[in-house]
This record gives C-alpha cells, sequence and structure tokens, in this order.
C-alpha cells in the first residue's frame, strides 16, 4: 500500500456508491433512511453523503433537544440546507421519567426537603455521571428507531467516526448503535475534508466536537486531541500522549468488537486492529 494520502473526492464517491450498494441490498427502491441530526461535523457529512445517494426524499433528519439545545440552529442549518425532511423530538420528559422511576423504585434515592419545583433538579444530582453522559444518548437511538417504525421500510444510520470508536469516546448502544455506518472508518480529520469537498457550511464541518451536555469539547474530556489519535492510526507516528491513548484503545476495543455494524472501509492504511 501506498503512504497515506486522503483523496476526498474518491473516498465520498466510495462511500455514496457503498450506501447505495447498502440500501439496495437491505431494503429496496422505496427504503428511506433514518439521521440524527446534532450539528455537528459528523451528522452533517453523513447526511449529506446519503443525499447524494439516495436523494433528499429518502433522507429524514431528527433533532433531539434534552431540554434547550444552545446550538440546535446548527441542526436547523443543515437540514434547511439539504433540504431533508425533519422532526424535533426534545428527549427532557423521556429523560425525567426515566430518573423518577428509578427513584419509585428504589434504585436512588429521593433527597428529602426539596420542593416540588427542586424535585427534577434533585433527583439528577443523584444519578452517577455515567447515567447522566450515556441515557441521553440511548434515548436518542430509541427516538430514531421509533420513528424509523412509525414511518416504516426505514434503517437507522450510525454517524461515528474511526477517532472516536478508537477511544471509546462513544455510548454502547446509544449513537454507537444503528444499522450501518458509512463513516465509522474515517477519522475526523478525513470526514471534515470530504464535508469541505461537499460544500458543506464550515460552521459545521469544523465546529469543535462536544457531547452537548457538559460544556466541554470532546477533547477537553480526554485529554488529548483526535489529531493524535489520527495520526497513530493512519500513520502509526507516536506523539506525547500516545500511552494515554493506547490505554482508552485496548479499554474500549470490547465495544467496536461487539456491535460490529455494516460499514464502508476505505483503503487506507490501519495501524491499530479495530
Amino acid at each position: 500500500m501506498d503512504a497515506y494520502a486522503f483523496d476526498a473526492e474518491k473516498i465520498a464517491a466510495e462511500v455514496i456508491s457503498w450506501i447505495q450498494k447498502w440500501v439496495s441490498e437491505n431494503g429496496n427502491e422505496q427504503t428511506k433512511v433514518v439521521v440524527g441530526v446534532s450539528g455537528g461535523k459528523d451528522s452533517s457529512v453523513v447526511s449529506a453523503l446519503l443525499v447524494k445517494a439516495l436523494g433528499k426524499d429518502r433522507v429524514i433528519g431528527v433533532m433531539m433537544p434534552n431540554g434547550e439545545q444552545k446550538d440546535i440552529s446548527d441542526s436547523q442549518t443543515l437540514v434547511s440546507y439539504l433540504g431533508i425532511k425533519h422532526f424535533t423530538v426534545n428527549i427532557a420528559k423521556a429523560y425525567e421519567g426515566i430518573q423518577k422511576s428509578f427513584a419509585d423504585a428504589g434504585v436512588i434515592v429521593k433527597k428529602e426537603n426539596v420542593t416540588e419545583k427542586q424535585t427534577n433538579d434533585s433527583l439528577l444530582d443523584s444519578f452517577s455521571a455515567v447515567f447522566k453522559t450515556n441515557t441521553p444518548a440511548r434515548l436518542r437511538m430509541v427516538t430514531l428507531y421509533g420513528i424509523g417504525a412509525q414511518i416504516g421500510n426505514c434503517r437507522v444510520v450510525n454517524t461515528c467516526n474511526l477517532s472516536e470508536d478508537l477511544v471509546g469516546y462513544s455510548t454502547f448502544y446509544g449513537d454507537a448503535a444503528g444499522d450501518f455506518a458509512p463513516i465509522n472508518k474515517l477519522t475526523t480529520e478525513e470526514v471534515v475534508a470530504i464535508g469541505d469537498y461537499l460544500g458543506l457550511p464550515s460552521s459545521l464541518t469544523h465546529k469543535a466536537p462536544s457531547d452537548g451536555m457538559c460544556g466541554k469539547t470532546d477533547e477537553d474530556n480526554l485529554g488529548f486531541t483526535y489529531h493524535e489519535v489520527n495520526e497513530i492510526a493512519r500513520k502509526n507516528e507516536k506523539g506525547p500522549n500516545y500511552d494515554k491513548i493506547i490505554a482508552k484503545y485496548k479499554a474500549n476495543l470490547f465495544k467496536v468488537k461487539i456491535i460490529a455494524l455494516p460499514c464502508y472501509k476505505p483503503n487506507l492504511p490501519l495501524f491499530l486492529d479495530i
């Protein structure tokens, strides 16, 4: 294999062809796809590729704020830019309902001496960081499958990328789930390059990745950059956080081994087994 070089035009064409083939083999000419639209680069690029592959009438975007989402205008920008049908489903009540059900079942202990107005906040304070991070992501996947079931003849799209999967920065059976995964063997930088090639608004493709819940970027939470992850993955170049990255890679490898979704696989070097 030649030294690593990324051709966004070539890879985009291959992904589009792969999507067409997969949907044809696992559906029919009327099959639609349902994709969560967060307003970030991954869902934006995947949505654009889906439109190129299937046409805008077969792509359904879903915005899923958990209460107030400050950057939801980015999601709205994308669906308007692509001209796709879309729904907004606020998952806040479902999230609050699970918290209350846990309290009623005795899974967590309700705090005493709180007013009715304080109830929701006091309940949320009783849950672990893992619960608060992963539960909304899983509710969003439930939402996508629910909409697909209501419409009928739909497939749910995974929008995770390779860089996230290598260090486990996705929610098991949340955003890591789906029926097929067009970009999960492409790095963050490769996804951005495709977005730029497709002419998507740079405010979406170059937006700092964030889970939208903790107020920090993914890279702030991880303690290293995706660029350093990508340099290991594609070029086997070791940066200052190599040991930390490999430790996360090994600890989270089971996720992608268990959820091995059908995906486009580029003919590019990969120095980590995934």
